[in-house]
């Protein structure tokens, strides 16, 4: 049973809007240990591993040990199998933080070693959802409209944004100049991860934590809202006026969460 309070938080220094959901569980409380957790970041689609570049810098400041994934951005269970190898090679506790589907891959790593997980403007899907159907969920999501396809050889098709398009639908609050090398240098979703079903989510028994923008054109607002409160999240930030480029244009926040996570379950 999980027992939850919300409470809301006026965080200046930060410019955002947070909501603190403190969730406790009687038998689900992470167990302290005497090793900070090794911090494994996943980038989701349309993005790459140095996506995570400044969140990287603010954990490195805090002495916090980070990997920055490559996410294939081929298959759900794929996906997650590659991030589970990179678990698998990490001695010590872990917390694993995804951006966008990155959310998703995260959720089917079951493995002792995961004590939290991160979701920043990202998919917490239950099992059996893709990532399609929850940001149809409800109003907002202009993604679909800006993507263009190419068709593969073994059948499937990768899925871009439009350079055109890039930086008014995935990071508005991002100086052009850089969202112009982000749109060069983006990772094509493959259709099959998009719609992958999710298998059982392991936020059901770790806990988890939630930072979004409120202003995200690929997933709704309300969807992100909507997968915390279902999650249990310990703490959900909501950061004002943000686009979904949060691991870009908000590596300060991020990182404030993320710290926070690897504080509570290390």
């Amino acid at each position: 049973m999980r027992i939850n309070s919300a409470v809301k938080l006026a965080a200046v220094a930060l410019g955002l809007t947070a909501t603190i959901a403190s969730a406790g569980c009687a038998t689900a409380q992470p167990a302290p240990s005497a090793t900070k957790p090794t911090i494994v970041l996943v980038h989701g689609a349309f993005a790459e591993s140095s996506s995570w570049n400044g969140v990287i810098d603010k954990l490195n400041e805090q002495g916090l040990t980070s990997i920055a994934a490559g996410n294939p951005l081929r298959s759900v269970a794929g996906d997650a199998d590659s991030v589970r190898s990179v678990v698998a090679s990490i001695d010590g506790p872990v917390v694993l933080v995804g951006h966008s589907y990155g959310g998703q891959v995260i959720s089917q790593v079951q493995d002792p070693k995961v004590k939290g997980l991160v979701y920043v403007a990202a998919f917490a899907p239950e099992e059996g959802e893709t990532i399609g159907e929850l940001s149809g969920k409800f109003p907002g999501s202009t993604l679909g409209d800006t993507l263009s396809k190419v068709a593969l050889s073994d059948g499937s098709t990768d899925l871009y944004i439009q350079p055109a398009k890039f930086h008014q639908q995935f990071a508005a609050d991002v100086p052009n100049t850089k969202a112009a090398i982000d749109a060069a240098t983006q990772r094509p979703l493959n259709d099959r991860a998009l719609n992958g079903k999710s298998g059982a989510p392991n936020w059901k028994t770790v806990p988890s934590w939630f930072v979004f923008p409120d202003a995200d054109y690929n997933i709704p607002v309300a969807a992100h809202r909507f997968m915390a409160e279902r999650a249990g999240s310990r703490a959900t930030v909501e950061i004002k006026g943000a686009s979904h480029a949060l691991t870009v244009s908000q590596p300060g926040p991020v990182a404030k969460v993320i710290v926070e996570a690897a504080t509570a379950v290390g």
